[in-house]
């Protein structure tokens, strides 16, 4: 439904988008706008390539021409938060095309310092991200003071990305940037957006932690988008332990995308990674070639690590026609404004139903109709979704889930708020109940020193080095090459001791390497390049303690809890693999140190009696479990936002705090990051879809898309396919057709 522009509007904005060819408002532009406009905080949740970006472009524009000084000081500024580089780009262009007086400009890791200097000194919409936020304008704050004394309006788009523990990371960011704005005098209104959030108040509430109204009914006309599901055929070669393997995903994609350019169709195919999109567009560029020599020309790939220029022109080349197909990473999931896609090719369910809905949201724009397929890969997740499309159309996107308290999280940003300006007692409840217990715990350690006026941070090196927002396991590793002294890129804390070991084949950016040694204090890795004829894989030794439950329930004999536990884990050898047979050459000894990590965790027991019943024999139990456990990480990204990388399992016959056969689901991340919450809340319907995916798989003995793991550290053995069904069974035997409410 169509609504006037407000009266508050500006002139010269309804000018320029009326040149724009927008004449009129949607209702819910209006009423997010209007809210806006008289200081309310609103998150508008309603579909992509609906005109969210009005809802706060308007209030911001509108605010910096009528409060701008007679010499052209800056009035009120407006702080623009976007997840990823791309999008902020297309932000600035989008803004910079209405030809209006606005000092627009970007603070990325693209800016040069000139670029820097200017936007501290005259920027009044300025475009950045968590990072730069975290590491360079909080920290900094007294040079940026004119910009924060100004800010009048905070723009957090694509919400929906922000879950998890790196969710509650940028919720603690975005409360100590609320505390810097007010020792600079501006108290500004927060506006979020996101297409595909399914708890849009409640999540943008606790990501700031203000009172938000959702403006969630979308008015806006759209065209009909053809959903296809792909399941690509197994092949004739056998993985892990023989089992069959389906055609990748990539592949197929690869193959769809040729058909579909070579038909004039414009397509976007969304791949997992950055190596993938390189050989999906070369692929696709090859099979062109032999229609029409001028069709390779029109396909290319879109991936983080392009210098900057390389991917504006890649994103203007794809609007403007010149690109027929583009193979991508998800770094063109988020809000870019391509219009006149007719394809979307989606190779691997994307994890989540926000971000699939999101990739299929890039295709036909401008209400026009368009297709879009998903690819499956060989995984449980999407053998599931194939064979279950209802889970896909008839469901709303998953609940986001993350802990905004995560004391493993609130640390180093207190630590952070104390080095911008010393934390005093009242200002305490901004970052959570338990605040004050690890101000405490940090003033012990040495981090913070307590004096009358508060607390303060007396390190020379920066507090927001202590965290990296984006993966929350403490400062990452750095891959250096050993000949030039060169950083060649950085991997994750947690992750390092199976991924960068000495003897570890390290694949960067396409390229392989060879990692020499693992320094575990200097945090650093130091690789060479190597063309070696084969992969390595780590084996490690995983378990578990469960430290406190906090809830459970009862099926009948079985028990579903939720807790706290204490999971470690060792990295004791690795195997190298001939590539690309994947056969085992040897497997050479680590010694490597037991990590520890608490986190939260859901797990589930059956008895004596229950096992008992089913008949299975004492030495087929560990394989059973083994395989439940596998499958169902599977499937619980989808029901929790998260990635299966985001959590870990363990499972055993007889585990030594339960005294039963037990099948442990834990968080990933220190402190938990509600993921395992979420599966106890949604355990039944979680647990169904996973029997539902183990049964459905026409595999005899178990295969990748549905017993075998990509991450198992005991290389996918033991395993029983239809001990796994067994096991299932009897624990839902008894379940109760709804559950309980959820846990607060």
């Amino acid at each position: 439904m169509p609504a006037a522009w407000p009266a508050w509007v500006h002139p010269d904005v309804v000018a320029a988008l009326r040149r724009r060819g927008v004449d009129s408002l949607w209702r819910h532009q209006a009423i997010a706008a209007e809210a806006a406009w008289e200081h309310q905080h609103v998150v508008v949740s309603t579909g992509t390539a609906s005109g969210k970006s009005l809802a706060y472009q308007l209030p911001a524009l509108t605010s910096i021409l009528e409060r701008r000084g007679t010499r052209g000081e800056r009035g009120a500024s407006t702080l623009y938060i976007s997840p990823t580089k791309a999008l902020a780009q297309d932000q600035l262009s989008a803004i910079a095309g209405l030809g209006l007086d606005v000092r627009v400009t970007t603070h990325d890791g693209d800016s040069s310092y000139e670029e820097r200097d200017w936007t501290r000194e005259h920027g009044e919409y300025v475009l950045t991200n968590p990072d730069m936020l975290h590491r360079s304008l909080l920290p900094r704050h007294e040079r940026w003071s004119g910009l924060f004394r100004s800010l009048d309006l905070v723009v957090v788009d694509e919400c929906h990305h922000y879950r998890g523990v790196f969710g509650a990371h940028v919720a603690q960011v975005l409360r100590r940037l609320r505390r810097v704005c007010a020792a600079h005098g501006s108290d500004p209104t927060f506006v979020l957006a996101s297409a595909t959030v399914g708890n849009p108040a409640e999540h943008a509430s606790r990501l700031t932690g203000l009172d938000v109204m959702a403006v969630s009914h979308d008015d806006a006309p759209r065209g009909e988008v053809a959903l296809a599901l792909w399941e690509p055929r197994f092949t004739s070669y056998a993985g892990e332990n023989g089992a069959p393997l389906r055609r990748a995903a990539s592949s197929e994609s690869a193959d769809l995308l040729a058909d579909l350019v070579s038909e004039g169709v414009r397509t976007l195919a969304f791949v997992r990674s950055r190596r993938a999109a390189e050989q999906v567009a070369a692929t696709t560029a090859g099979l062109l070639a032999e229609i029409d020599p001028e069709l390779p020309a029109r396909v290319a790939s879109y991936r983080g690590g392009y210098l900057p220029e390389e991917r504006r022109d890649i994103e203007q080349a794809l609007r403007d026609g010149r690109l027929l197909g583009l193979a991508a990473t998800n770094a063109l999931e988020l809000g870019i404004d391509v219009s006149g896609l007719d394809a979307v090719l989606v190779a691997g369910f994307p994890g989540t139903r926000a971000a699939w809905w999101q990739q299929v949201g890039r295709a036909g724009r401008n209400a026009c109709d368009a297709l879009a397929v998903l690819v499956a890969r060989d995984d449980p997740l999407d053998t599931y979704l194939v064979t279950h499309p209802e889970a896909l159309l008839d469901q709303a996107v998953e609940l986001t889930v993350f802990d905004p308290g995560n004391p493993y999280v609130v640390g180093p940003h207190l630590c952070a708020a104390a080095q911008e300006i010393p934390l005093r007692e009242h200002e305490l409840d901004l970052f959570g109940p338990h605040a004050r217990e690890l101000l405490d715990q940090l003033t012990e350690t040495g981090r913070l020193r307590r004096r009358p006026q508060g607390w303060y941070w007396t390190h020379p090196e920066p507090a927001s080095a202590l965290t990296d927002i984006r993966s929350g396991s403490g400062r990452p590793f750095s891959l250096v090459e050993g000949s030039t002294g060169r950083v060649v890129g950085t991997v994750d804390g947690g992750s390092a001791h199976a991924t960068a070991h000495e003897g570890a084949v390290y694949v960067h950016r396409g390229e392989t390497w060879l990692v020499d040694s693992l320094d575990l204090e200097d945090r650093v890795a130091m690789i060479d390049r190597a063309d070696v004829g084969y992969s390595t894989t780590a084996r490690e030794l995983t378990e578990v303690t469960i430290d406190r439950e906090l809830a459970h329930r009862l099926w009948g004999a079985a028990r579903l809890s939720f807790g706290v536990v204490d999971v470690s884990h060792q990295v004791v050898s690795y195997l190298r693999r001939r590539q690309p047979s994947g056969d085992v050459i040897d497997e050479v000894p680590l010694d490597l140190p037991e990590q520890n990590l608490t986190t939260q965790a859901v797990w589930w027991t059956l008895s004596d009696d229950q096992l008992a019943e089913t008949g299975l024999l004492s030495a087929d139990l560990p394989g059973a479990a083994h395989a439940a456990e596998h499958c169902s990480i599977g499937l619980l990204p989808l029901f929790a936002t998260c990635d299966r990388w985001d959590i870990g399992g363990v499972s055993t016959a007889r585990h030594v705090d339960t005294g039963r056969l037990t099948v442990f689901v834990y968080d990933g991340h220190p402190g938990g990051a509600g993921i395992s919450r979420r599966g106890f809340d949604a355990a039944r319907e979680w647990l169904t879809a996973t029997r539902e995916t183990i049964g459905s798989c026409t595999c005899p003995d178990g295969c990748p898309s549905c017993v075998q793991s990509p991450k198992c550290g005991n290389q996918n053995h033991p395993l029983h396919k239809t001990g796994a069904m067994t096991l299932l069974d009897t624990l839902l035997a008894d379940a109760p057709p709804q559950q309980l409410r959820q846990l607060r």
